[in-house]
């Protein structure tokens, strides 16, 4: 029997969950697993899992179970929501734009008393794979308990319904922070394809701004920290010349986009980069105004990182400034710093400068 394994997000990884899982699914049969996640790539690589778990594309969930669906057999979905809720109605939302009509068996929150297997596509031929299950993993068989996507339209706008959230967490949409829930029940509202209110929450207008166009209806939220504290870390050493880019306000896209230097805009930014390129030894100049959301515990960073606090201006015009001048070429690190110091001066911009 061929196995095709989705895994989404780094707790399944950090908590040991997936190794275990697929080393058991490995009795069943051959297994083929996949993670396209940002944050969840970067815990596979801490855990020294990338011979077991394919990391090669940064691709949807949604679109791993299709590919891993041409040739397997039966797939499973590997989650662990931050509650029963928001796994489900996660499962329900990844599987619904899947649309195969292989089985899909998603264990969710393995370990936890609330933690559950949704079968999607039964037939009776799951019967066996679903008591393996029960066996090993000492979880019941439950029905999906969400509605899922929750998008509706009034009155011109757009509107949808976030799950599981606590008062407090940050709220991201696309990767970008546009705002903070401040009550449990946190609904979306759009307009023309801009982000116009969060009821139940605050809105951040500088995120609405670098958003632009959003469709609800297929935007990825998140909310909360996206990666707790890591176990385990590695860290390389950084290089001492090489070519530069910049990276704004698109920190989950830095894996892609990185040269041997990156210049991060942004408060966020800067701490998701600098912690996934630390894994690379990239070193990083970011470029902050001290408004950070608190989306990753204790960010990592290549030693010699550089963090520019600007004091007088907002960190997406300085972003722009060093866009407009910073020449394209080959830089030895202090040499990087120094000409990003030297534009700031030019142009009046006062600056803290943190090294790290």
């Amino acid at each position: 029997m061929k196995i095709g394994v989705v895994i989404h997000g780094p707790t399944i990884i950090d908590s040991g969950w997936a190794e275990k899982i697929i080393k058991m699914l490995k009795k069943l049969g051959e297994v083929k697993a996949k993670l396209g996640g940002t944050m969840g790539r970067v815990a596979v690589i801490d855990n020294n899992l990338e011979n077991l778990i394919d990391i090669s594309e940064k691709i949807m969930p949604s679109e791993s179970l299709k590919r891993l669906s041409e040739e397997a057999d039966i797939l499973f979905l590997l989650n662990y929501g931050k509650s029963k809720e928001t796994g489900h109605t996660f499962g329900k939302i990844v599987v619904s734009r899947a649309n195969i009509k292989k089985p899909v068996i998603q264990i969710e929150r393995p370990g936890e008393r609330d933690g559950s297997i949704i079968v999607w596509n039964y037939s009776e031929e799951l019967n066996n794979i679903l008591e393996f299950l029960k066996e090993h993993l000492n979880l019941n068989i439950e029905k999906c308990s969400s509605k899922g996507l929750e998008v509706w339209e009034e009155n011109n706008k757009v509107f949808r319904k976030v799950h599981g959230v606590s008062p407090g967490e940050t709220i991201l949409v696309n990767g970008v922070v546009v705002g903070r829930a401040k009550e449990r029940e946190l609904i979306l509202v759009a307009e023309d394809g801009k982000i116009i209110d969060i009821i139940g929450g605050e809105l951040k207008e500088e995120g609405v701004e670098r958003l632009k166009n959003v469709d609800l209806s297929k935007a990825i939220i998140k909310t909360g920290i996206l990666r707790k504290k890591a176990n385990k870390l590695r860290v390389k050493e950084g290089k001492d010349e090489g070519h530069v880019s910049i990276i704004d306000h698109a920190g989950e896209d830095c894996i892609e986009k990185a040269k041997d230097f990156v210049i991060t805009i942004g408060d966020d930014t800067t701490q998701i980069c600098g912690d996934i390129l630390s894994r690379f030894g990239v070193k990083i100049i970011g470029v902050t105004d001290g408004d950070a959301d608190k989306i990753i515990e204790e960010p990592k960073f290549t030693d010699g990182s550089v963090i520019f606090l600007v004091k007088n201006v907002r960190d997406d015009h300085a972003g722009e400034i060093l866009k407009k001048n910073l020449k394209e070429r080959k830089y030895k690190f202090n040499e990087l710093v120094e000409e990003v110091e030297k534009i700031f001066k030019n142009y009046g911009i006062e600056y803290e400068k943190i090294k790290k």
